[in-house]
């Protein structure tokens, strides 16, 4: 799902002002967030009539991020806009998925594969080798961030999440 704008690409990472420098104009901050938001109002949108046109009926989403940490704890600028951009993807992408109506797990992907193996009842050399026959199918690439979606997929579809929650 692309939560930023194609034809801008300061949206792709919209708390740098350039290579290696963080924005510091608020101005631009809010009007990239704006877009950033807008476009996940849209594709939110899209993938939930895509879904209910087909007969289809998603009972819930799951959010994978790399940290919670606060982005203002973080001393190096550079390292905080790229905390920032974590930060505001996935809770707009979150905001977005509950205002459509669905339930959201959000996942640290430290926490992933122990949740899943839990909530699955699987091994987790059972839930790589599952992964890993999905990507097969559907050819390269399969990264990383690719499993951890099929991960929290499965988690949603098995039913292992009923309501909103953060682990």
């Amino acid at each position: 799902m692309e939560l930023s704008d194609p034809a801008d690409p300061r949206t792709r990472q919209p708390y740098h002002a350039d290579a290696g420098r963080a924005q510091s104009d608020p101005g631009v901050i809010a009007r990239l967030r704006a877009i950033i938001e807008r476009r996940a109002r849209e594709a939110v949108a899209d993938l939930l009539t895509t879904y209910q046109a087909a007969g289809h009926v998603p009972g819930g989403a799951g959010v994978v991020i790399g940290s919670r940490i606060d982005p203002l704890t973080i001393a190096n600028l550079h390292m905080r806009a790229h905390a920032s951009e974590g930060q505001l993807f996935a809770t707009v992408l979150e905001h977005e998925l509950r205002t459509g109506g669905l339930p959201v797990i959000t996942i640290r992907e430290r926490d992933l594969m122990a949740l899943a193996t839990d909530r699955l009842q699987r091994s987790e050399p059972d839930l790589r080798a599952m992964t890993n026959a999905v990507g097969a199918g559907l050819g390269a690439p399969w990264r990383a961030d690719e499993k951890a979606a099929t991960l929290a997929a499965w988690m949603v579809l098995a039913g292992a999440i009923t309501h909103s929650v953060a682990v």
